[in-house]
């Protein structure tokens, strides 16, 4: 019987768990593939009668990229609103409850697909990220839920066959000499996009040596890029060199069955699992260690299922096994999320059941690196294509810092270098009047796509021959930037400080620590009532709010409700409107 599984992911997140449904769905003898939803033809859906959605949510309630053409098709007004009522499915939303629209993508297509007729099997799941068990703390359980409900429905049972031996791919070493000068892009870049090339001209540190946090202004040559503010840049980035050193290090000790210069072929076990792209040629075990598998990756449940598989020692099997129940995520989170332990911690942590791995179950354990996306800092008419970027390293329980691989990469980059990258759509949408006011709000590295929406009527005032940008006597751009120390991490200063004098910008800075209290971006747009409300209720800004998700959103919504005077029903008819708008990350 055919089960069809897709995903919508920005990460690799909600491809895991289609993967995890895909292995249990083969007990129970169902035939179908697990796909991305763009991946798939979305017209042949009609045709189908069993469906697995997994749907995580990015930016303002937005679906993932690889799920965009997929929603486009489901939304034609042409379709039929029977055109779905063959087709019985579930569906489960990745999301985080910081975010005000939570799991939004997943709630779109649920209501979607029943309007042209579908009919669902179990309630729709919702995770939270937030949760203190992780998305598994309702993954689990909806998953236990839908293969009890297609017992009951399709009389299939599970033939007792375990789902953690169902291995996606196989090994095979190839015994011919490798060519060094072999093109690598398939590994460098192992998207179906094309990338482009950018070679870096600059990398500065922009913070005080004595700061807390190093952040990076990266500048690249792009002559053969275009992008619009609010674009982002997508980078692929590699494993440290430290970590492949320790990775070898361990294999060696443990004296496993390769060596770096190992050269594999890999292959899909079943007709419903495509091989990847980057693994269309052989490769040695060293690139697939530098350029492809995530050696910082937090480990899921899946990687102590194959820890467990050939472990002789039955304390470690234990505890391995107890990691993949439910009745173990307590035990699970408290041994890896709390700490951010790394699978390459775990890998030397459980000595019995390592020495037993194989080459084909390393590569079935490892996740693949995933690529990062960057708020584009300038606009195309500056000649540089920019980055701020803060370098993430940050303490836990472990002795070893936690470093964050992208970050930590670009950090490392020398001039000169060619990146690999892919420009994107962010998620606001800028206003296509160019005299529209735009309020924005970017405390940190949130300034960055301002800088670049800046940068970009600067120049088209000039070309223009308008004078500084001014309409009457207020600036038509309002910049609300917050840090810890005007001298310390003051981004763009120079920029920004220069812009305000010019009168192209009206600026308001807020710093934190430079004063005995704290001040906030807040506090100061909670001082300007009188301005921003002519700005937002006679000339109809815009406004938009980028930066951490912690407590900036919420604390900077609250301020303008004030500068609202309470209308709650303004600001929610703003943000459909898409004139109030938040670009987040955590």
């Amino acid at each position: 019987m055919r089960l069809l599984i897709l995903y919508g992911s920005q990460t690799g997140t909600a491809q895991d768990v289609a993967e995890q449904l895909w292995r249990t769905s083969k007990t129970y003898g169902f035939e179908g593939p697990v796909l991305a939803m763009n991946d798939y033809p979305v017209q042949n859906l009609i045709e189908e009668t069993l469906v697995l959605f997994v749907v995580a949510t990015t930016g303002d309630g937005d679906e993932p990229d690889n799920m965009r053409n997929f929603w486009k098709f489901l939304l034609r007004r042409s379709l039929p609103n029977n055109s779905l009522d063959k087709l019985q499915y579930a569906c489960l939303g990745l999301g985080d409850s910081s975010y005000s629209k939570f799991n939004y993508a997943a709630k779109k297509l649920n209501k979607r697909l029943q309007q042209l007729g579908a009919s669902t099997i179990v309630p729709m799941g919702l995770c939270d990220d937030q949760h203190d068990h992780g998305l598994g703390a309702v993954a689990l359980p909806w998953m236990d839920q839908v293969w009890l409900e297609l017992e009951k429905r399709l009389g299939v049972k599970a033939n007792g066959s375990d789902s953690g031996r169902i291995f996606k791919w196989s090994c095979r070493v190839v015994d011919v000499p490798y060519d060094e000068n072999r093109d690598q892009n398939h590994i460098l870049w192992p998207h179906k996009e094309e990338p482009l090339k950018l070679i870096l001209r600059e990398n500065l540190r922009t913070t005080e040596e004595d700061h807390f946090q190093d952040v990076r202004l990266l500048k690249f040559d792009a002559a053969e890029a275009t992008w619009s503010p609010g674009d982002v840049l997508q980078v692929q980035p590699q494993n440290s060199q430290e970590q492949i050193d320790e990775f070898f290090s361990w294999a060696e000790e443990h004296k496993l069955d390769f060596s770096p210069d190992t050269l594999v072929e890999i292959a899909s076990n079943h007709k419903d699992i495509s091989v990847p792209k980057c693994y269309s040629q052989p490769l040695t075990v060293k690139q697939m260690v530098t350029y492809l598998w995530d050696l910082s990756h937090k480990p899921r449940q899946r990687a102590f299922e194959l820890l467990a598989l050939n472990c002789e020692d039955e304390l470690e099997k234990e505890k391995l096994l107890e990691f993949t129940t439910a009745e173990g995520l307590d035990s699970l989170i408290n041994y890896i999320n709390r700490p951010r332990r790394t699978v390459l911690e775990v890998l030397q942590d459980f000595r019995q059941a390592s020495a037993k791995m194989t080459l084909n179950t390393l590569v079935e354990l490892f996740t693949f690196i995933q690529p990062r996306s960057f708020s584009i800092a300038s606009c195309v008419g500056s000649g540089k294509l920019d980055l701020l970027v803060a370098v993430v390293e940050y303490k836990t329980k472990l002795s070893k810092p936690r470093l964050g691989l992208c970050s930590n990469w670009l950090k490392s980059l020398k001039v000169g270098t060619t990146v690999l990258g892919c420009i994107k759509p962010g998620t606001m949408k800028l206003p296509k009047n160019s005299k529209t006011p735009v309020i924005m709000i970017g405390p940190g590295t949130g300034i960055a796509p301002f800088r670049g929406l800046i940068q970009s009527r600067f120049f088209l005032t000039r070309k223009d021959g308008e004078v500084n940008g001014v309409v009457g006597d207020d600036p038509s751009m309002v910049v609300y930037f917050g840090c810890r120390n005007r001298s310390k991490d003051f981004h763009f200063r120079e920029d920004l400080e220069q812009w305000s004098k010019e009168g192209v910008i009206s600026l308001h800075c807020a710093f934190s620590r430079d004063q005995d209290h704290k001040i906030y971006v807040q506090h100061l747009i909670e001082q300007n009532v009188e301005k921003l409300q002519k700005l937002i209720l006679e000339r109809q800004a815009v406004i938009l709010v980028a930066g951490s998700s912690n407590d900036m959103p919420k604390a900077v919504k609250e301020a303008f409700l004030k500068v609202l005077n309470g209308q709650e029903t303004l600001l929610e008819e703003m943000v459909k409107q898409k004139r109030y708008q938040e670009e987040t990350w955590s």
